[in-house]
């Protein structure tokens, strides 16, 4: 297995503690964990160090960005940490895979539906859209997107558990090892 990093994006609040991203991030770290990978992860709302997350960076193989969708984007801080290291480390070739996974108040219904008058037959891909070029300038490689949805108003945690435990398997342990063979 390789080097991965893990970025929890969840910005707490009064409304929102950031359970389901603590927990997807704790899923994944200790499922890549038992597949042979070296995991970092940084909670960015407890701090970070730019110098270190740019060496950071630069060490792994994949990164995985776990973050709540907040107003079809980024949590605040999020972008500020985006702001921070990919602008003070854009000095230096990133040659990575990434990974997002969203959580969503948004129903699944609500995406890749051209009925539905909000997201007018838009997927979660298309509004996650500036993240995936802001990760394509740096360079980096998309792989599946995860998304969890309507996790307030109708939540199906064990579900979305289920599913991000078999997408971190197919597409983040399966794939390593077949590149690895």
């Amino acid at each position: 297995m390789s080097n991965l990093r893990i970025l929890n994006g969840h910005q707490p609040s009064a409304f929102s503690k950031g359970n389901l991203n603590h927990a997807l991030v704790a899923r994944s770290r200790d499922q890549l964990t038992q597949a042979d990978a070296t995991v970092r992860s940084t909670t960015i709302a407890d701090g970070y160090d730019i110098e270190t997350e740019i060496a950071n960076h630069l060490w792994a193989y994949t990164v995985i960005l776990q973050f709540p969708v907040n107003w079809m984007g980024l949590p605040w801080s999020f972008k500020k940490y985006m702001d921070e290291v990919y602008t003070a480390g854009m000095g230096d070739t990133l040659d990575l895979r990434y990974m997002l996974s969203g959580t969503f108040n948004a129903p699944k219904y609500a995406f890749d539906d051209p009925a539905q008058a909000f997201f007018k037959g838009g997927s979660v891909d298309d509004v996650l859209r500036p993240i995936h070029l802001t990760m394509a300038f740096m360079n980096a490689t998309p792989l599946h997107t995860f998304a969890a949805f309507d996790v307030m108003k109708n939540p199906t945690i064990t579900g979305d558990f289920t599913r991000f435990d078999a997408h971190i398997a197919h597409h983040l342990i399966q794939d390593q090892i077949h590149i690895a063979g």
